[in-house]
């Protein structure tokens, strides 16, 4: 007599839906057992109707498009800065050696340690929250963009210096393209930094709107279903700017793909 081993087949779709469903299945057993009686521990639906109430009072919406603005201007700053200063200390080693060790004892240096500096210069305003979110995205730009050039083959350089192509060519046709599956690396990350960069901004100067002053709102009104709500918030914009940005990569590296099946 044989057992035939039985499984359940989860459609791919589906499958990092399941830890999530689970949760909130949990979460709704234990509010409606009666397991907990703690204000901290709201229902699912009270979550639901905060996020209702948020829409359509239009709340969410100032504070959400608060939150991108901040982060979209720190993300450019603070990305474009950085990637220019990784050609140079990568391209150059006279650059590298001029600056290089005080770059990499800045970057040994917390970021949030900065917060104090970045207010007593700019304030608690939007100045010093978007100096704060560019300083999130340009550390691993730099590190990306140094590492990418650095690791380009040197028998790629030599080729183009055989072919006598310009500086112009050198960096646009040889080491642009063999390194940018790590530039975009440095931009994900950056992207994902300057996220939780934003949001802590917010927390800590609390000054203005935006979803981490959301938080800051349900916590001293000890509303639990607002802080989870933003919460929520918070984790379906990381979720969805992740996706764009892998979507973006996949579509604009899809050359290294047909080059490598050729061969």
């Amino acid at each position: 007599m044989s057992i035939e081993k039985t499984s359940v087949v989860v459609p791919p779709a589906l499958r990092g839906w399941v830890l999530p469903a689970l949760i909130l299945l949990v979460w709704w057993w234990a509010v409606a057992s009666g397991w907990s009686t703690s204000p901290l521990l709201v229902s699912p639906g009270a979550v639901w109707d905060r996020a209702l109430q948020q829409i359509t009072s239009g709340e969410l919406a100032v504070a959400l498009s608060a939150s991108l603005w901040r982060m979209a201007w720190g993300f450019a700053i603070g990305s474009g800065i950085g990637l220019a200063f990784g050609v140079l200390l990568g391209n150059s080693r006279w650059f590298d050696r001029l600056v290089g060790p005080s770059f990499h004892t800045l970057k040994q240096i917390s970021l949030f340690a900065w917060i104090p500096m970045l207010s007593m210069w700019f304030g608690l305003g939007d100045g010093a929250k978007i100096a704060f979110v560019a300083m999130a995205a340009f550390f691993p730009v730099v590190l990306n963009t140094f590492e990418g050039i650095r690791s380009v083959p040197r028998e790629y350089i030599e080729v183009a210096r055989v072919c006598d192509f310009s500086l112009w060519q050198l960096l646009t046709r040889v080491i642009a393209p063999a390194a940018a599956p790590s530039v975009f690396t440095g931009i994900q990350l950056a992207l994902i930094y300057t996220w939780l960069a934003t949001l802590g901004a917010e927390y800590l100067l609390a000054s203005g709107k935006g979803i981490g002053n959301t938080l800051i709102d349900g916590r001293e009104h000890f509303e639990m279903d607002l802080v989870l709500f933003g919460v929520v918030v918070i984790g379906f914009v990381g979720f969805v700017l992740n996706a764009v940005l892998g979507a973006l990569e996949k579509r604009l590296l899809a050359w290294r793909e047909r080059t490598v099946a050729r061969y």
